[in-house]
């Protein structure tokens, strides 16, 4: 993977990570668009540089890191299914994220999800700092559901938040946080698996950092920006956009395009 693949797919990550269009489906995307969807180092540089992007969560929101002994409670409440079900179901999810048809479909079947949410859970909404231990462990079944690639873990626990009656910004404040253990979780492990076969080589080391530190600063400009938007306007113009693209992969593929991450 050269430089130039990797800033774009670094760049890819940080923009993506905490919409609610799926970091990981885009990545997969993108890198077999760039023609490197089936070099072994590929899944791991896909892995390993969402840890960047959610350095910017605990930047931006270090305060709520310090608040209590509590909130870290909830945080583990609320990651427990998504770590269990991920533990178990690791080889099956192996094999789904090899799968574009499976990240452009379920890209497609988020996107309608997005066109209704707002009107969905449009009433009795109220801003929350740290949910309720019963709220978090239900947001965290909700991420559960993007262990299937392409759904989003951003969509799936700000759709979560929103069914326990949180407002569009605390729903999306709270997936933010989620993200922190969540992601470097997935990424050590994803680290430990694949150098538990093969030993690290300097480039591939060089090429993760020079990723992770991009995705990082992407990651940083967009969290703000995105919480601002979805503040003003919902989820319509992203539930549009998931359609848009899955539906164009789905063509792609439909005509005989190779788009197989393998």
């Amino acid at each position: 993977m050269s430089y130039w693949h990797a800033l774009i797919l670094a760049i890819v990550e940080g923009l993506t990570e905490f919409l609610p269009v799926s970091s990981t489906g885009h990545m997969i995307i993108v890198a077999n668009l760039l023609g490197i969807g089936q070099l072994p180092f590929t899944e791991t540089y896909i892995t390993s540089i969402q840890f960047g992007a959610i350095l910017s969560v605990v930047v931006l929101y270090w305060r709520r890191f310090l608040q209590s002994f509590d909130f870290y409670v909830k945080l583990a409440v609320a990651f427990v299914p998504f770590g269990l079900l991920g533990f178990l179901l690791k080889d099956v999810i192996a094999e789904l994220l090899k799968s574009v048809t499976v990240v452009a479909s379920s890209l497609v079947v988020g996107g309608i999800v997005l066109l209704f949410v707002d009107k969905w859970f449009s009433e009795s909404r109220k801003q929350v700092t740290t949910p309720s231990t019963l709220q978090a462990l239900k947001i965290g079944l909700f991420q559960c559901l993007a262990l299937v690639p392409g759904v989003s873990r951003s969509a799936a626990t700000i759709v979560g938040g929103l069914a326990q009656g949180f407002d569009r910004r605390s729903a999306a404040d709270f997936s933010f946080l989620l993200a922190v253990p969540t992601m470097f979780v997935i990424t050590a492990y994803e680290m430990y698996k694949t150098y538990k076969v093969n030993a690290p080589l300097a480039g591939d080391i060089k090429v993760l950092v020079f990723g992770n530190v991009v995705a990082f600063i992407v990651a940083l400009l967009a969290v703000n920006s995105f919480v601002n938007f979805v503040s003003k306007f919902g989820f319509r113009a992203f539930g549009f956009y998931r359609i848009i693209v899955g539906v164009t992969i789905l063509v792609m593929i439909a005509l005989g395009i190779n788009l197989q991450l393998i």
